[in-house]
């Protein structure tokens, strides 16, 4: 995931992804619902009944589904519901395996672990308006975000992406928003020439809008390249896979020192293997999943040093406080980390 917000979600205890909990939740599959075409939402529940803990709209979580297989789903519920978590998942045969595991083998009544919600998509407070633009499986977070938007009786519209009505997620909740003069349906039937015109939406920014997109890899490139002229802190968007290509092209390995400033412990990170890799084989947890930096399990909080930030997830504010250790190096030869 790319973006350029402030991150918000996190911890059971204090929603707040800058302390990021390893406990994990046990939940139990209520039901699965066909959205559209090899879509389906699968809503989580604890089995006590109790209340989960909060969210606010562009949230994910992780679902644990094998000790080997850990994906990020984002949050598509009103974030005003405590009862449970729903998130919604395209089946991609030629995908990583979470998907074909969620829709295969999951069956209500199951039993999974999953995360707090964490939440690097966030919805900005103060906007005069805000523009979501969602291409295909990209809605699910968009979904939340105008629960969120309606309640707080803020101006927004939604431009959903989608092959064809039959592909269309959330449909008849769209078609209500668009109805309401909310949002738009665009269906390219296969051509992208007759789907939504990117580059003329986004042409022009007019003061206190703040965009939000969120898609397939190819539909985000688009909107990152269209929006490029925007100012940086009212563009927000999220990857569900690590961008084909970097924004910056990393500085070539070095090797560097890593310091854990609350155990004292002091490590050499070969040029050849990552900081992550170096801390486990030293007895240092850390929790990780996409390991390509996009993410956000393994945020951790460094104390000193020059980081190369490698990841696709914390904008510049975080960066001056946290890294995420899957990725990210040492610009300098040594690097304390809150550890």
């Amino acid at each position: 995931m790319q973006a350029i917000h402030q991150p918000s979600g996190g911890s059971e205890a204090s929603g707040n992804p800058r302390e990021p909990s390893a406990q994990l939740i046990e939940a139990r599959l209520h039901a699965i619902t066909h959205e559209a075409e090899g879509i389906a939402s699968f809503e989580f529940r604890r089995p006590t009944g109790s209340d989960l803990p909060g969210f606010a709209a562009g949230a994910h979580i992780d679902v644990h589904l094998r000790p080997d297989v850990v994906r990020q789903y984002s949050l598509c519920n009103d974030p005003a519901e405590r009862h449970r978590y729903v998130v919604a998942v395209l089946r991609e045969p030629s995908g990583r395996g979470g998907s074909l595991a969620m829709h295969d083998e999951l069956r209500v009544g199951a039993t999974v672990a999953i995360s707090a919600p964490r939440n690097f998509f966030p919805l900005v407070s103060g906007a005069r308006r805000h523009l979501l633009v969602a291409g295909g499986i990209g809605v699910t977070p968009m979904m939340a975000m105008v629960a969120e938007l309606s309640a707080r009786g803020d101006d927004f519209f939604l431009h959903y992406c989608t092959r064809n009505a039959e592909r269309t997620a959330f449909l008849g909740r769209v078609q209500s928003l668009a109805a309401a003069g909310r949002a738009a349906l665009h269906h390219d039937n296969g051509n992208p020439l007759q789907g939504l015109d990117l580059q003329a939406l986004l042409r022009d920014h007019e003061p206190g809008t703040h965009l939000y997109f969120c898609g397939p890899r190819g539909f985000m490139d688009a909107a990152r390249a269209f929006s490029a002229h925007w100012p940086r802190d009212a563009v927000h968007f999220e990857y569900f896979a690590a961008p084909a290509e970097p924004t910056a092209k990393p500085a070539e390995n070095r090797a560097f020192r890593v310091k854990l400033v609350r155990s004292g412990l002091e490590l050499d990170v070969p040029a050849d293997k990552t900081l992550v890799d170096v801390l486990r084989a030293h007895d240092v947890f850390i929790e990780t999943s996409c390991q390509e930096g996009y993410c956000g399990t393994c945020l951790t909080r460094y104390v000193a040093g020059e980081v190369e930030h490698r990841d696709t997830v914390l904008d510049e504010k975080d960066r001056k406080e946290f890294l995420l250790v899957c990725r990210s190096r040492a610009r300098t030869p040594v690097l304390e980390l809150d550890l």
